[in-house]
């Protein structure tokens, strides 16, 4: 398993690096740029979520049909190639212009799909968990390089940083991911529509888009408001970071042992809004450097909590053979949510105050507390392996939500609170000698 999750983990954690050691301090550089001002540079750390939403189901639903590594590989080369523009920019569109085209190699959920594809079904949680700790691995040695090597070197060294770690990531795709696995699917494809309309999936997308918009409004308001308004020195915002940073790496621990393998993934995701909900009550109205911290740490906590668990709930609502398609989608969401974070977070800062954004997204938070509410529980769906059995059998029958055939096994997902596992062995006909 780590031969595949690890290098597969690092591919999806770089990307994640490459967005998150821009966050911290982007908003503050930007308004260095020639034609900046607090929107524009708002809008450059949401700009690169459009074209990741645009082409995350592309890129998903074409690694279903070509091959996943083929597309991460062009993914990567694109990122590259934004990365590039965005180093040498001396001028706020540029900037964005680079920002736009690094969007487009949206790999995240095809590296996703793909681990989905290479480990077995009662071994994906921990392969998933293990994936968002490294992508929360890399959001932790961001936010303390980033401030740092931006101040060092300027703000392209993080662009010119990103690129070197990118070409790393294509050295692993091509010599250490393993070959992709045949599946043989018993479920036909549904239409990308009802994957929109599938209660669970709908839930984990509005999920994804709100953490993702929370973080991008967090970002852009972190350093000009910490900065510009509270008269902390802009030198010493990596101790910020650093501290939030072992604080969230501490819970993110926690949330990888008591997720999946414990059941508790959809309490952690509850809790994780719980403490947004805490901290931006806290930037509305902290009147000192000291409570905004304490309310930064409190963000990065419920952030933290949520990164190792949210792929691995989402990959358990879909389906094997529209898996690129699902988790495209919900990339998508969150690439949205990133998007609106930066731009009405700074359209918010710029035009109003710090307030009027913590209570706009006060109330978006509790709204979206309100609907997480009716996830269904992720440890409901449990797995049979069966060396033989005839799967067309089990066909429109209430409660099996997947089946298909891979590494010479039938594997068979089904919802426990509907239907059970010796009713599945019953309608199969198969005997316990066999199993």
């Amino acid at each position: 398993m780590l031969r595949s999750v690890l290098p597969l983990g690092f591919i999806a954690a770089s990307r994640f690096f490459g967005l998150f050691i821009i966050l911290p301090v982007l908003s503050l550089y930007a308004l260095e740029l020639d034609g900046a001002n607090e929107f524009l540079a708002g809008l450059t750390i949401g700009v690169y979520a459009v074209t990741q939403m645009i082409f995350q189901v592309p890129f998903g639903s074409l690694s279903d049909r070509f091959g996943r590594k083929f597309m991460i590989f062009i993914g990567l080369i694109i990122f590259i190639i934004g990365s590039l523009i965005c180093a040498l920019a001396t001028d706020i569109y540029v900037m964005l212009l680079g920002r736009l085209l690094q969007g487009c190699g949206a790999v995240g959920a095809v590296a996703t799909a793909m681990i989905s594809d290479l480990i077995s079904e009662d071994k994906r949680s921990k392969a998933m968990a293990m994936m968002g700790g490294m992508i929360g691995i890399a959001f932790a040695i961001s936010m303390v390089l980033s401030p740092l090597l931006s101040r060092e070197f300027g703000l392209s060294s993080l662009f010119y940083l990103s690129i070197i770690i990118t070409i790393f990531s294509i050295f692993l795709l091509f010599s250490i991911v393993p070959k992709e696995p045949k599946i043989h699917h018993h479920e036909p494809k549904a239409p990308l529509i009802n994957l929109l309309k599938q209660k669970d999936l709908a839930i984990m997308n509005l999920t994804n888009l709100m953490q993702k918009m929370v973080m991008s409004c967090a970002f852009v308001a972190i350093p000009i408001v910490l900065v510009k308004s509270l008269g902390y020195d802009s030198n010493n915002l990596w101790i910020v970071y650093l501290i939030s940073m072992i604080f969230g790496f501490l819970a993110m621990g926690m949330a990888g042992f008591l997720g999946d393998a414990k059941g508790h993934s959809k309490k952690l995701l509850l809790i994780g809004v719980v403490l947004f909900i805490a901290s931006f009550i806290g930037f509305g109205v902290a009147n000192s450097s000291l409570i905004f911290i304490i309310s930064v740490v409190i963000f990065f906590i419920g952030f933290n909590i949520h990164e190792p668990i949210m792929q691995s709930c989402a990959s358990k609502f879909a389906k094997s053979n529209q898996r690129g398609s699902a988790l495209g989608i919900f990339n998508s969401f969150g690439y949205l949510g990133s998007f609106l974070g930066g731009a009405v977070g700074g359209y918010l800062l710029h035009s109003y105050s710090i307030a009027t954004l913590a209570v706009v997204l006060g109330i978006l938070l509790i709204i979206w507390l309100i609907i997480l509410l009716n996830l269904s529980d992720p440890r409901v769906f449990k797995i049979i392996h069966l060396p033989n059995a005839d799967l067309s059998k089990l066909e429109n029958v209430d409660g099996v939500v997947d089946r298909y055939y891979q590494n010479n096994q039938n594997i068979i997902k089904f919802n426990s609170t509907i239907i059970s596992r010796d009713e599945i062995i019953a309608i199969l006909g198969v005997s316990d000698e066999k199993l």
